[in-house]
């Protein structure tokens, strides 16, 4: 848990100071804050001062709402990036002013940041734990998530009025890039497939998909609302590389078959992933 919060950390401070900073894309949370600080100062407050000063009273007001054990885990994700704002330095990776290549790879970079931050259950604080306080004690119809949509997006339109409309389009597309980036680290290991099939011959396809390609199968009872017929359906779970050889085998016993292929964002149990 601890190398993918430091390994986390330290992408998403790299990114932060050497990519980021440097042409003002601003990608929400109090690093974004930090960016707009440290420009409206002429360069004379640096980023890690701006994330501590607002971390600290935060982390204060959450412990006494809702206890240490809430905070502990990104009091510490908080402290190493902080500190790894502090030590990595200044300095653009990429030397020409290609705003595209800048929000492309920062992007994907710091996406696979926050994807390990979010993998071990905990963030850097900011606007994440914000969003969980006003919940708490102010907005309880709103999810976490809405509202944390709000604050960063009141962050990133700051951005926008402190640097320029191209600059914070820009860093729209940033976050974009690094959202979903997170969730193929995060979802990456346990994404899979599910497959409904209605056949008459269903029977036989189960058998083939049980000992061909090893998966389970399950028979759904259903009735065809047009026929009146009832009917049995068969439910798989099997990852994206079985699907094909499922297509044969469906197609190879009934080319009458009808089949729903569907993105199973997450899947755990006996031949996926183990629930920890």
């Amino acid at each position: 848990m601890i190398l993918f919060i430091v390994t986390g950390d330290f992408l998403m401070a790299a990114m932060t100071n050497m990519v980021f900073d440097p042409s003002g894309i601003v990608l929400g949370g109090f690093s974004g804050v930090a960016i707009i600080v440290k420009y409206l100062s002429g360069g004379k407050i640096p980023l890690w001062a701006t994330t501590l000063v607002l971390n600290i009273p935060l982390f204060i007001v959450a412990w006494r709402i809702k206890g240490w054990g809430f905070i502990k885990r990104t009091v510490f994700s908080t402290s190493v990036f902080t500190a790894f704002l502090a030590i990595i330095p200044a300095r653009p990776i990429v030397p020409e002013p290609d705003l595209l290549l800048q929000v492309v790879f920062g992007g994907i970079i710091y996406g696979v940041g926050l994807g390990l931050i979010f993998y071990v259950d905990t963030t850097t604080g900011g606007t994440d734990t914000s969003a969980a306080l006003i919940h708490e004690k102010l907005i309880k119809y709103y999810s976490i998530p809405q509202i944390m949509q709000v604050l960063d997006g009141i962050i990133i339109l700051g951005g926008l009025l402190t640097f320029s409309l191209r600059i914070g389009l820009y860093s729209i597309i940033a976050v974009a890039i690094s959202a979903k980036v997170s969730d193929m680290v995060l979802e990456g290991s346990k994404f899979a497939k599910g497959v409904y099939i209605v056949s008459d011959r269903y029977r036989e396809i189960a058998d083939l998909i049980m000992h061909e390609i090893d998966r389970g199968a399950t028979a759904l009872h259903a009735e065809g609302m047009y026929s009146r017929e009832e009917k049995n359906m068969l439910f798989v779970a099997l990852n994206k590389k079985e699907i094909v050889r499922l297509k044969e085998i469906v197609y190879d016993i009934d080319p009458r078959a009808f089949m729903i292929v569907m993105d199973a964002r997450e899947v755990l149990g006996e031949g996926f992933v183990k629930y920890e």
